[in-house]
């Protein structure tokens, strides 16, 4: 198991709007049976007088075999994107938008010798590695990879993957924010 935290909390800090309250008991009361959020907004329909309470995803949990699942169908009905393979990003099922409104998770599929072009953007986004290995070249720097590693590609830093095998990556970044404030910017290719 790897356990990887990715925090907002340096824009909401910037913002001045980190806030929390302290329960009185030790142990906050269990108000909804396990399973309910997925229940109630995790299979594309909705309760008919939902009324979403926030702007995350009401889903916590998007199991590895669901995702895994996606790329691998996704796979075999289109070509890769030569930028990314086949990557898809993880969803608020209620609005559609990210699944946290600021940061946008993602999940790709690299197949087998497969290398993406040149690809930059605004958003400064974090890798972890779940399976297969490659490389990735980030500015002039290359790293090898493989399960369970992590790696960093700064804002505006150019950056080219390759599958020495089938490789599946988790990654999440900035990006929904940006795109919110009208800052994200991307260029493909040497430009």
């Amino acid at each position: 198991m790897v356990w990887l935290d990715g925090l907002d909390m340096h824009v909401v800090n910037i913002l001045s709007a980190s806030f929390r309250e302290n329960h009185d008991d030790a142990e906050q009361p269990v108000t909804r049976a396990e399973g309910t959020s997925f229940t109630e907004a995790g299979c594309n329909l909705l309760p008919l007088d939902y009324k979403p309470k926030s702007q995350t995803s009401p889903l916590f949990n998007y199991p590895y075999r669901v995702s895994r699942e996606a790329l691998y169908r996704l796979s075999l009905s289109r070509d890769p994107d030569p930028h990314h393979g086949f990557k898809m990003v993880y969803i608020n099922p209620v609005t559609g938008g990210a699944a946290m409104p600021t940061m946008t998770t993602a999940t790709q599929l690299l197949p087998r010798s497969f290398s993406t072009e040149v690809y930059k953007s605004t958003a400064g986004t974090v890798f972890s590695v779940i399976e297969g290995a490659g490389s990735a070249v980030i500015g002039d720097l290359r790293f090898e990879f493989g399960p369970k590693d992590h790696f960093v590609v700064p804002s505006w830093v150019p950056f080219t993957l390759t599958a020495s095998e089938d490789s599946v990556l988790f990654s999440y970044s900035d990006r929904s924010i940006q795109e919110k404030l009208d800052l994200f910017q991307e260029m493909r290719g040497n430009a």
